[in-house]
């Protein structure tokens, strides 16, 4: 199942209401359109389309656009999606009005089994979507970076900030995704002084919600899935990281607001400031969802085996936004997406 629940998506368009007609009749060019934050933005702009006819033309870069026909119809119905691999894009010849790059893989096996294709993947992914959007005269290029640039949290930081100066250790290769974001972020800021783009940026940390695969690295969403099949929740490490989680309908909301509002050169946090322990958050989806949970206590694979949390001061008070949807709620929400019925 694993759709959109039509209350959320009815939230996000009532939500944006003040903002959509700024999108009326623009052309956006996106890239990442088939991944879990493309397909959400394109979710709510179609449904805001229907219910304010914006007009709003939108190209989708894509690997495989048969596939988007078979999976989101009525997406492929309303956008028109494009063959072709964001190392390879090159300009078209149009103008368009924003450009959005989404774009990343982030596979934590990737990360560990290439590294240097995902730091390639990322940079020159970045630096073919910057050079397209000064083709194509955009009045705005939107990139989706990530809290990984800050790199490791210190445990006395509670909540990371956007002005916060640490960074990854840069001789290891398991920070190429975040490295990778680093360097993007760098390009972008290049960009809009060397070719006068305007550039904002929004550093994402972690996300719940319809539409997450449950079967990758995401943690919240193993959980998810675990509880769901009516398996034994496993955390393999101590539980110790902590983490928190935005919902995807107040991700939406931000990213559409940071595109439409947001000044130029600004760069915001993007997440929750609901911080949990990855044994924490075991136990609530078990008591939430139903079932067990243990702790393995095995050394943690991951690339962060500390605080993910970000600070959020900045975009509340620039941009009135904040986390509408907590965590439980999170949790059961994501579930009812997937077949769950309470």
């Amino acid at each position: 199942m694993n759709d959109v629940l039509p209350a959320d998506l009815d939230r996000v368009v009532a939500t944006l209401a003040p903002l959509w007609p700024d999108l009326a009749a623009k052309r956006l060019f996106l890239t990442g359109g088939t991944g879990f934050i493309g397909r959400w933005l394109l979710e709510a702009l179609a449904a805001a389309d229907a219910a304010h006819g914006l007009g709003v033309e939108v190209v989708v870069l894509t690997r495989d656009p048969a596939s988007v026909a078979v999976k989101t119809p009525h997406l492929a119905g309303r956008f028109r999606y494009v063959a072709g691999d964001v190392l390879d894009l090159a300009a078209d010849g149009s103008h368009y009005d924003f450009v959005i790059h989404a774009a990343t893989d982030a596979s934590a096996d990737l990360n560990r089994r290439d590294p240097r294709r995902m730091f390639d993947t990322i940079v020159t992914g970045t630096r073919r979507a910057l050079d397209f959007a000064v083709a194509a005269q955009a009045t705005r290029f939107f990139f989706l970076s990530s809290g990984a640039v800050y790199g490791a949290q210190p445990w006395d930081v509670t909540h990371v900030a956007e002005d916060w100066r640490g960074g990854p250790d840069c001789a290891e290769p398991m920070n190429a995704y975040a490295e990778g974001k680093r360097a993007a972020e760098m390009l972008c800021g290049i960009y809009g002084r060397q070719f006068d783009l305007d550039v904002v940026n929004a550093r994402i940390f972690a996300l719940l919600g319809p539409l997450l695969s449950l079967d990758i690295h995401f943690a919240a969403g193993n959980f998810i899935r675990d509880a769901l099949a009516g398996q034994t929740i496993r955390v393999e490490g101590a539980g110790t990281a902590v983490r928190s989680y935005l919902y995807a309908a107040d991700l939406t909301v931000w990213l559409w607001t940071i595109l439409l509002q947001a000044t130029r050169g600004a760069t915001y946090n993007v997440g929750s400031e609901e911080a949990v322990s990855i044994a924490d958050l075991a136990a609530r989806t078990a008591m939430l969802l139903g079932g067990t949970h243990e702790i393995l206590g095995r050394p943690d694979p991951g690339w962060n085996p500390g605080r993910y949390v970000p600070a959020t001061a900045k975009i509340r008070g620039e941009l009135n936004l904040a986390a509408t949807v907590g965590l439980d709620e999170a949790i059961r929400r994501t579930a009812s997406a997937n077949g769950w019925q309470q």
